[in-house]
């Protein structure tokens, strides 16, 4: 007796979708890293964006803390030296403009038609080009952070302890993902890299001092204190400025009064990454329909 089979359905086995998924990632990994490796040739190949990176923000350190080096801490609402104050600031101001620029190198590659052919080639996933942009930022930006950190050292202001290392490093990887992934929306929807450059500069300096970076919050006037609480850059700086002056890090204690209440670290980590979090959803919205 002969058997029909033409209706039936032939299910893969778990074994071979087991294999089918891990193939899958692996060359989701292999897309990364030859990614993320063209972009590190492109930064040997021109260092000097490199080491600008970290001598603006030195020279802000340097400078700034020369102009107000005589000024009384009470005068800044705050018993710290100038420089250990502006310290928190500058190195997460170092972050934010690594992440702010992040953008570039994809708005180069549309323009130079070098993004199309990636587009067209056969890639398993087209977000492995996110994926690569993003880890190069975060690796550029740790080591320019690192350095910042040695040379403030060398300035006499000191990170009392190695969990305060993990704080500080932990709060730049969280804002510079979100950063970099603005960065990176906007290379797509701005029509050239004038017009990024030029958002850029329009962006850096009015979140800059719309923050505590440069001062406290409590000398600020009100309308500023409501841009400086809403700023996300602020409770990055303040949790970093906190553990600055704490020999014992207490994650739970309240660091930062704002005008929509006491802040402590974990609450700044939840914000931050909740901010995150945020911005991927938003940015697979907006850009769906580019990676079909």
């Amino acid at each position: 007796m002969l058997v029909d089979y033409s209706n039936t359905v032939l299910r893969p086995r778990p074994i071979a979708i087991l294999y089918s998924n891990t193939n899958f990632y692996s060359n989701i990994l292999q897309e990364t890293y030859a990614l993320s490796k063209r972009l590190f040739i492109q930064l040997k190949r021109r260092s000097s964006t490199f080491f600008a990176g970290i001598i603006q923000p030195l020279l802000w350190l340097i400078l700034f803390g020369a102009l107000f080096s005589n000024v009384s801490g009470e005068q800044f609402g705050t018993y710290l030296k100038y420089n250990t104050f502006l310290s928190a600031g500058v190195i997460v101001f170092t972050a934010f403009t690594g992440g702010l620029n992040s953008g570039l190198p994809i708005i180069f590659d549309r323009e130079f038609g070098f993004f199309n052919r990636l587009l067209s080639s056969p890639l398993n996933s087209r977000f492995s080009i996110f994926i690569a942009t993003s880890y190069f930022i975060i690796v550029v930006t740790l080591i320019q952070i690192s350095s910042i950190i040695l040379c403030t050292e060398l300035l006499g202001v000191h990170i009392p302890n190695i969990k305060g290392f993990f704080i500080i490093f932990n709060i730049i990887f969280i804002v510079t993902i979100g950063i970099t992934l603005i960065s990176i929306s906007l290379a797509f929807l701005l029509s050239g890299h004038i017009q990024l450059l030029a958002l850029i500069l329009v962006i850096n300096l009015p979140v800059l001092f719309s923050s505590t970076a440069l001062a406290p919050l409590n000398i600020m006037p009100n309308w500023l204190k409501i841009i400086a609480s809403v700023n996300p850059l602020t409770y990055a700086i303040e949790t970093i400025r906190y553990v600055y002056l704490s020999v014992n890090v207490n994650c739970s204690i309240p660091i930062i009064q704002t005008i929509w209440g006491n802040l402590s670290i974990a609450k700044i980590f939840f914000y931050l990454i909740e901010l995150d979090v945020i911005i991927v959803l938003l940015l697979l919205q907006l850009l769906k329909n580019k990676f079909r």
